[in-house]
């Protein structure tokens, strides 16, 4: 039995040895119920009175050197570890460190921004407004009734009879002039949803801005210096404008506006069709019922609006042929502007 005890102590120290891992294994395979040590003590009661103490003693000295031995172990085993770990989420503070990627604003808000920079620069403050919107402030207040045929070709996103998402920044102008009094000098800039198809130059979300001033003595000539203005500040100093006759419901006269053709100077080339100008909104005079529905005396008040599409401003600037590449978040084209 001492030969026993003795192998088991030594195959147990080199077992311990050599262990990289499973420490507790080991223990149970030698001092566990079922263990090496164990078996040998169920054999003592064979042993004569004289040989018990002996063995006994033996085979707790056996049991101590094999505890110790995983206790020694498994510190060392932990400590090794422990070292690997540090050595791997090791830094070496004086190497320079990597620039994080920096991005830039979207063509869309780089053209807004500008936009909000002219008009702000010529005394016109910008107001917001919600994009789900009243009936009444989208189209009646804006002197487009129920039975209007204006309405059949705004195909609006409704969510109730009387609720939808606005399909122009115009009823912001609205409830500007029912709170305030004259004089007034704004845009509107903001999303507006219309239920188009989506091609590569119509999309059911969009972006517009709008400018409205109010006050007495407004004419026609302050509306197209504005729009001269504007246009040179965004097109270039040589920039002309030209008035076309048009019809807006809620502006009388009304006008589509073109700009000489920032490309070619007005001689006509491929960018412009030939045509040397270049169509980029809408205006015109605000409309009597308009002025009358906001409590606007209209004999003693007049005022002119506009509206252009930013996607618009920013297709030409930028000589883009396709609208939805605005929308696609393709890193590749974003990053050229």
């Amino acid at each position: 039995m001492k030969e026993k005890l003795k192998n088991i102590k030594e195959q147990a120290l080199a077992a311990l040895s050599a262990a990289d891992a499973d420490i507790e294994a080991l223990r149970i395979k030698y001092l566990g119920k079922k263990g090496e040590l164990t078996a040998v003590l169920r054999g003592m009661g064979a042993l004569s009175a004289e040989e018990r103490p002996v063995i006994g003693q033996l085979a707790n000295d056996v049991r101590a050197a094999i505890e110790e031995k995983i206790t020694n172990r498994a510190a060392e085993l932990k400590a090794a570890a422990q070292d690997m770990k540090l050595a791997a989420e090791k830094v070496d503070v004086t190497v320079p460190g990597k620039e994080p990627r920096r991005g830039h604003l979207h063509p869309l808000t780089k053209a807004q921004r500008e936009l909000e920079d002219i008009f702000i620069g010529m005394g016109f403050e910008i107001v917001e407004g919600p994009e789900v919107e009243l009936d009444y402030y989208n189209f009646q207040a804006l002197n487009i009734p129920p039975e209007h045929p204006a309405r059949d070709t705004q195909d609006t996103f409704y969510i109730t009879d009387n609720i939808l998402l606005r399909s122009q920044t115009s009823p912001v102008q609205v409830r500007t002039m029912e709170k305030k009094h004259p004089p007034i000098r704004i845009i509107s800039p903001g999303r507006v949803y219309r239920s188009d198809a989506v091609d590569a130059t119509h999309s059911p979300l969009f972006h517009q801005l709008e400018g409205l001033v109010v006050d007495k003595n407004i004419t026609m000539g302050d509306l197209k210096g504005t729009l001269e203005l504007f246009a040179k500040r965004m097109f270039g100093e040589d920039t002309k404008i030209r008035f076309r006759p048009h019809h807006f419901p809620f502006t009388e006269p009304s006008a589509e506006v073109d700009v000489s053709c920032f490309k070619c100077g007005g001689k006509g080339c491929r960018f412009c069709k030939g045509e040397g100008w270049i169509e980029i909104l809408g205006a015109g005079m605000v409309h009597p019922n308009v002025l009358r529905g906001c409590d606007i005396d209209p004999e003693v008040y007049s005022g002119f609006a506009f509206g252009l599409g930013i996607e618009r401003i920013v297709l030409l600037k930028h000589h883009i042929d396709d609208m939805r590449l605005l929308y696609e978040n393709d890193v590749r084209f974003i990053k050229q502007f």
